[in-house]
């Protein structure tokens, strides 16, 4: 069942996304009276699951789930329709119309991403704001996991910076050791004082390719006293003290204090504990039978900030946030074709995109990936590879720069380059996928 929301969630998101993709260029050919031919979700080769006709444009569901496509009357496309292009121009074809419109035409699939992420980053922040830990809040410092111990991090540690620039969102200090191509210099509070971490990019990478990322790190719970129960408790401790010391059990966390003092059940502890103020204060408390010493922790230590927006306020922060996105997405990309960042070797296809869908339905969740998706579209349709939008478009543009058009047997070359070029890379991608789920 787990697996069945997964796919479902999926084939819901890239049917939208490639939908609206498909549909900015439908709708621009449309305004500038160019034929279309066909208007499909996901390719047909052979035979279509459904269709139906109206006016010159056939619409219909292919069978293979790898994506979408319109057929623009005299334009050279993966359908590589050479007979269309032997027969006289007719005035509504691509071929006819003006370099601009060309152009625009192009580019439309990439500014329809684009606007669905506006559209849906809008909508998340009108409904349910722009939710996150804050790393101010960690004043008790991270637990960190095997991994961020081997980079030189310590429990108790609190971040203060990374390469100088203060951290807000703890989800951001993940992803400024990921998406990097040099160091990392992290500041961070260790028993009081300051200590820089210089960490490697050798060591970086390394992390990154063990996932050492998942569980980097945690949000300490330290003993903080909520109430006190007992008539020995109450007489020397009170709300907010913080446990520093059970016996010789120092500097750990409230479930360590926990099972330490049930060890002790029936004997005594030694109690060290700081009140607002810097007052330590030391006593020894009666274990119980049941393991206990009459002192409830407090539970709510930390709580997510919210900044919430009205509808008004949603639709700048809407097109801040996909800013944000597309400037670290092309960031990753770049990223991705430096040998040295060895990020080529994490390329995923098809089971990656997949998996990043959690087994649960979660509406905010599926809208979020479904907007990251959209922004990775446009992102990859842009680029000025022949057979995507963004080769189309950068013959389109010499064109209306230089005023001579690029003939019909260099765009046939290039659109057969670029589609080895993409079935070399969906191969790779999906090979990655098989190699790290069956194999590795």
């Amino acid at each position: 069942m787990d697996i069945a929301i997964k796919i479902l969630q999926f084939f819901l998101c890239f049917t939208i996304l490639v939908g609206i993709h498909e549909l900015g260029h439908f709708i621009t050919a449309r305004v500038f009276r160019i034929r279309v031919e066909k208007f499909y979700i996901f390719f047909d080769p052979w035979f279509s699951l459904f269709k139906f006709k109206r006016g010159n444009t056939e619409y219909g569901l292919g069978w293979l789930p790898l994506g979408g496509y319109v057929k623009i009357a005299g334009m050279i496309d993966e359908s590589m329709d050479k007979e269309q292009m032997k027969r006289p121009v007719q005035q509504d074809e691509f071929r006819a119309k003006p370099a601009w419109q060309r152009f625009l035409v192009m580019i439309a699939g990439v500014v329809m991403n684009v606007v669905l992420a506006v559209a849906i980053y809008c909508g998340i922040c009108y409904t349910w704001g722009d939710t996150y830990f804050s790393n101010k809040d960690a004043r008790w410092g991270y637990d960190f996991n095997e991994a961020g111990h081997e980079l030189g991090f310590r429990d108790g540690d609190r971040i203060l910076s990374i390469d100088g620039k203060p951290v807000d969102n703890v989800q951001e200090i993940i992803s400024s050791l990921l998406i990097t191509e040099g160091d990392r210099r992290v500041e961070v509070e260790r028993d009081g004082r300051a200590v820089t971490l210089n960490l490697p990019l050798d060591d970086l990478i390394a992390m990154r390719q063990k996932k050492g990322y998942e569980g980097f790190l945690a949000l300490r719970f330290p003993f903080i006293v909520d109430s006190t129960v007992s008539a020995a408790a109450s007489a020397v401790l009170k709300k907010g003290d913080e446990i520093l010391a059970v016996d010789d059990l120092r500097g750990a966390e409230f479930p360590d204090y926990q099972r330490y003092i049930r060890s002790r059940a029936g004997d005594s502890v030694r109690i060290e504990a700081l009140r607002e103020g810097d007052m330590v204060l030391t006593m020894t408390l009666p274990v119980s039978e049941e393991g206990l010493i009459g002192v409830a922790p407090r539970q709510d230590l930390y709580t997510p900030r919210t900044q919430e927006y009205t509808l008004r306020e949603s639709i700048p922060a809407g097109i801040r946030k996909t800013g944000e996105v597309i400037s670290s997405y092309w960031e990753q990309l770049k990223l991705i074709v430096q040998p040295k960042t060895k990020m080529y070797e994490e390329l995923g296809g098809f089971i990656a995109i997949g998996s990043i869908f959690p087994a649960a339905w979660d509406w905010q969740d599926f809208w979020m990936k479904t907007a990251f998706l959209s922004i990775i579209l446009a992102v990859m349709n842009i680029l000025p590879i022949p057979g995507l939008d963004g080769g189309h478009a950068l013959f389109t543009f010499w064109e209306m720069i230089s005023g001579r058009k690029v003939s019909d047997k260099v765009l046939e070359a290039a659109q057969y380059v670029g589609m080895i070029v993409l079935l070399m890379l969906l191969l790779y991608a999906n090979g990655n996928d098989i190699y790290r789920f069956f194999i590795k």
